[in-house]
């Protein structure tokens, strides 16, 4: 639990990036992406992420509304993909990551910056339908 207290802010609003949400109805899914340089060295390293310029990291988190109106954390199966602005398509293998109640998932991939990458993350919670969130992230070298 306290690893991810530490990550959360490193991997959530890192400088110049805010936290970016779709709600629908309960279900909240965050998002965002970013390089993987702009981790501390010792958050790379608890997490085995490679820290390089070309290295990109995106991080989903997927949140219900209990009967009291708190949003919790909830697993979910998710399937992502890239594509960058010469239309080349990647995809990008999620691992889930549990500590405490926290759950989330980290994927990696391979940017050249300058460069805009187009993400689409498909999400299947249990006893939801499934949902489909894109965005576009600007990566600077």
């Amino acid at each position: 639990m306290i690893r991810w207290l530490a990550l959360m802010p490193v991997l959530f609003v890192p400088a110049a990036q805010a936290e970016q949400a779709q709600k629908f109805g309960d279900v909240e899914i965050h998002y965002n992406a970013m390089l993987s340089t702009d981790l501390l060295p010792d958050v790379a390293k608890n997490y085995k992420i490679d820290r390089s310029p070309t290295r990109g990291i995106v991080t989903v988190s997927v949140l219900k509304k209990n009967a009291m109106g708190v949003a919790q954390p909830i697993p979910a199966r998710l399937t992502a993909y890239m594509v960058n602005l010469s239309n080349q398509l990647g995809d990008i293998s999620l691992r889930e990551i549990k500590e405490g109640s926290a759950i989330y998932y980290l994927g990696e991939f391979r940017v050249v910056p300058p460069n805009t990458l187009k993400f689409t993350v498909i999400v299947e919670a249990n006893g939801e339908p499934k949902r489909e969130v894109t965005f576009s992230q600007k990566f600077y070298k």
